[in-house]
């Protein structure tokens, strides 16, 4: 962690000298120049355009991931059977296992024209004719938070799932002998027996709405959802690195850290002060 996390922070202070980055230079031998990239960052169109897209979809994500998931362990920690419950549980942990190549492949061609998307919506009736899915700007963010929620909820729901677990069985018998039903002791007994490790989850999420990585978005997007589809991460990649223009994305390096830390310190004390619950 100190190797790879901690020590390339000394390389922060590229953004405030005009340094170029060659065998034996210095970086404190370069002028002194402040805020200068920092400026650009904030001025230029394309940066401004990839953090309205990276946040859009990180909130989608964190909603509908966690409450996906809580979803998921619900119905799962509700049935009986044994064998059925393994079954439900496998099929559901899998997507997480398939890497994001292997997963746009499929998502794509899921969603293509002549897919069976289309083909199940037109037999529905929802819709009379197919739609291009991945051609339609308006659709890509909803497409990006649906498609992660079907490859992680399995996964993300094994937390919600354990913790369910420690709940004490002696709450659901005495329900049961108060008469509640099945929804009465969800409402009541697992519900809040699950809050504190949702808050816990929701905390940690929100320390990473700006810093969604970039695989998805690479993958399934293509030049006519560039406008939507363009996120932090490929903009550091396509207008930084493969520019050659290390130090602007030194700065937008440094302003994705600081904005994740003040995220997640500025929610970890509203849940501190709320419920109670906190992460530090």
């Amino acid at each position: 962690m100190a190797i790879f996390f901690y020590l390339p922070i000394w390389g922060w202070f590229m953004a405030f000298f005009d340094y170029k980055p060659t065998y034996g230079s210095k970086i404190f031998r370069g002028k002194y120049v402040g805020l200068k990239y920092f400026k650009e960052l904030f001025s230029d169109d394309i940066f401004l355009r990839a953090l309205r897209n990276t946040l859009a979809m990180s909130v989608l994500k964190m909603l509908f991931g966690i409450t996906f998931a809580i979803l998921l362990a619900l119905i799962i920690n509700e049935i009986r059977n044994r064998l059925c419950r393994k079954l439900v549980q496998t099929i559901s942990y899998l997507p997480h296992f398939i890497s994001w190549v292997v997963a746009a492949s499929i998502i794509t061609s899921v969603l293509s024209y002549d897919g069976i998307f289309n083909e199940l919506l037109v037999k529905l009736r929802v819709i009379r004719e197919p739609v291009i899915w991945m051609g339609r700007k308006e659709w890509f963010w909803w497409i990006i938070a649906l498609t992660d929620v079907w490859k992680e909820v399995g996964w993300n729901a094994i937390i919600y799932l354990g913790t369910m677990t420690a709940i004490s069985p002696l709450l659901y018998e005495s329900a049961e002998i108060d008469g509640a039903t099945r929804l009465h002791k969800i409402r009541y007994i697992t519900l809040p027996g699950i809050m504190p490790v949702a808050s816990l989850m929701f905390i940690i999420q929100c320390g990473f709405l700006i810093n969604s990585g970039f695989e998805q978005q690479w993958l399934l997007s293509n030049p006519s959802l560039k406008e939507m589809s363009d996120v932090i991460d490929l903009f550091v990649i396509q207008y930084g690195i493969a520019l050659g223009r290390y130090l602007y994305t030194t700065a937008a390096g440094i302003f994705k850290s600081v904005i994740s830390v003040i995220l997640l310190l500025g929610t970890n004390a509203v849940s501190r002060k709320l419920t109670g619950v906190r992460v530090v």
